[in-house]
């Protein structure tokens, strides 16, 4: 009697975990919370503390910054391969425009970001026109974004590396908003994060822009036909994914009080890992923002953990491939588990 109770009585839970697993990021969310418990108790209270918590956020928040737009990019059945230059050129821009043209800080920001989203619209445009592969098209926007940043560079100051941003015009108010810490280590960088997160969640779950961009990404024939202007959200979302690494760039410009051409390599690898590990299917038409978000959460305490635990640093690469094979394979699965409720 004790077997078939005892089956039954597993039957409700087992139903609430695959409908838990059925929603979009709440693996990562689970696998994030798991993350939490080992570390806590194999890093001890330096990973528990405030100082602890501080450092994994601080780490996390310029990936999720970067994994917002990527996320809704990805949403909407696109890659993005170029936001790694993009934070460089970003960077490098702000430098440029205010230690060698002889700008202040601010209108320097403001030409830095007309110059990414004119990236991210060319990017777009020529996705949707040419109707090639995302992934090709913006690979090559990140190997022309990145020489040219480089020779921007070295033609203006025969460097790659450029400082002195600290004595611009107008940086004591650029810092506070970009790269100060305000409270108790963590940094304002944790705030743009979570208020990127905020905004692009409210479009994506309220908006009709939202449901155009879910339609675009999972059945962009299907869409076209009852009107929504797919190619105009594409190119707006390859703008949207090009702003947040801008931020980025201006964010660590800011802060370092100077640029490196090479800043931003492997982000973008980095930031389809937590968008992947946050649920999005590659896809295309499924996924979250508080998933991608999660998958941040996830790459900054893993970062950080192994450093407190003592672990070679190496091991973190290792980690991250073994999450983002484990995710494909759960997200393949809660699809399913979707496509069979539906």
């Amino acid at each position: 009697m004790s077997g078939p109770a005892s089956s039954i009585s597993d039957r409700p839970a087992a139903g609430v975990l695959a409908r838990l697993f059925t929603r979009p990021g709440a693996a990562a969310a689970v696998g994030a919370v798991l993350i939490w418990l080992l570390f806590a108790v194999a890093a001890g209270p330096a990973f528990r503390s405030l100082a602890g918590t501080a450092s994994y956020l601080n780490a996390a928040a310029p990936l999720g910054i970067l994994a917002v737009g990527v996320a809704l990019l990805m949403i909407g059945g696109e890659f993005d391969l170029s936001v790694g230059s993009v934070v460089g050129v970003s960077g490098m821009s702000v430098m440029l425009l205010t230690t060698e043209v002889g700008w202040s800080v601010w209108p320097a920001i403001g030409a830095t970001v007309v110059i990414c989203l004119f990236i991210g619209f060319l990017n777009g445009l020529t996705v949707v026109r040419t109707q090639l592969p995302s992934f090709i098209v913006t690979l090559a926007t990140l190997f022309m974004v990145r020489g040219l940043t480089i020779a921007a560079a070295r033609g203006f100051t025969r460097r790659t590396q450029l400082g002195g941003l600290d004595d611009v015009a107008g940086y004591e108010l650029a810092r506070t908003a970009f790269g100060s810490a305000p409270v108790a280590g963590l940094r304002v960088s944790i705030v743009w994060w979570l208020g990127c997160a905020a905004l692009a969640t409210w479009v994506l779950l309220r908006t009709p822009w939202g449901n155009w961009i879910l339609a675009a990404g999972g059945q962009p024939e299907a869409a076209r036909n009852v009107g929504v202007r797919v190619a105009r959200v594409k190119i707006g979302l390859f703008m949207t994914s090009a702003l947040c690494a801008c931020l980025v760039g201006i964010i660590q410009a800011v802060r370092f009080t100077g640029a490196d051409a090479l800043r931003g390599q492997l982000q973008e690898f980095y930031a389809i890992i937590a968008v992947v590990i946050g649920g999005t299917l590659l896809s295309g038409g499924y996924g979250t923002v508080v998933g991608a978000v999660s998958g941040a959460l996830i790459f900054g305490m893993v970062r950080q953990g192994i450093v407190m635990t003592g672990i070679d640093a190496d091991w973190f690469q290792v980690f991250l491939g073994g999450m983002l094979l484990l995710a494909v394979f759960v997200n393949r699965y809660a699809l399913v588990r979707a496509q069979r409720a539906s």
